[in-house]
């Protein structure tokens, strides 16, 4: 099939790929935008992972006010360079991942932040919530394992499902933004506040 330059034009608005990658991605597809959609988007998440270990130095402190007044949140979102700290892209990205944590009030990143007194105390309460269920000790270690994984859902944030789109993590938005914009980005700290706590 014949890909024309509105095709290319199109796929690349819808995207926000490069136009050689909307093209390969038409033509692999043979012209059919939601496969040639589907082919750029695992090739941005592998774009992704690949700039994941590069370092990332720049970037901006976000601030978010709920507009009561009562919830603030500080965000330090990192790049590869300062040209695209200043993209409205980037800047959208941290807005959106400010607003979240306003709502959903993560305590940590990552799960690796988490520290292990925590996790410690977290087992020790599902454990005694178990005890007495008359469940064999390894299924009791597994039904802890996957309340664990719900505790790092519920408090890091990396894992947690976007406030507004609970179809995506925040690690899948940054993610598909480092795909779109072409560096490594990263969380490297927030500070949620709230009049009272």
């Amino acid at each position: 099939m014949e890909i024309s330059a509105q095709m290319v034009k199109e796929l690349r608005e819808r995207t926000g790929a490069g136009m050689m990658d909307c093209k390969n991605a038409l033509a692999e597809a043979n012209g059919d935008f939601e496969k040639a959609i589907e082919i750029l988007r695992k090739k941005g998440l592998a774009k992704a992972a690949k700039k994941a270990g590069r370092e990332t130095k720049e970037g901006l402190i976000i601030s978010y006010v709920h507009h009561n007044g009562k919830i603030g949140v500080l965000l330090e979102l990192n790049c590869e360079t300062d040209f695209v700290a200043r993209t409205d892209d980037f800047k959208e990205l941290g807005n959106k991942i400010a607003m979240h944590i306003a709502a959903m009030s993560p305590r940590w990143v990552t799960r690796e932040e988490v520290p292990a007194d925590v996790i410690e105390k977290e087992k020790e309460i599902y454990r005694e919530q178990l005890k007495d269920s008359g469940k064999p000790a390894q299924v009791i270690e597994k039904i802890i394992e996957g309340k664990l994984e719900s505790f790092y859902q519920d408090n890091c944030l990396l894992e947690q499902k976007f406030a507004l789109d609970q179809n995506v993590t925040i690690k899948d938005m940054i993610q598909q933004a480092i795909a779109k914009i072409g560096e490594n980005i990263q969380v490297s700290r927030f500070v949620r506040m709230q009049i009272g706590e």
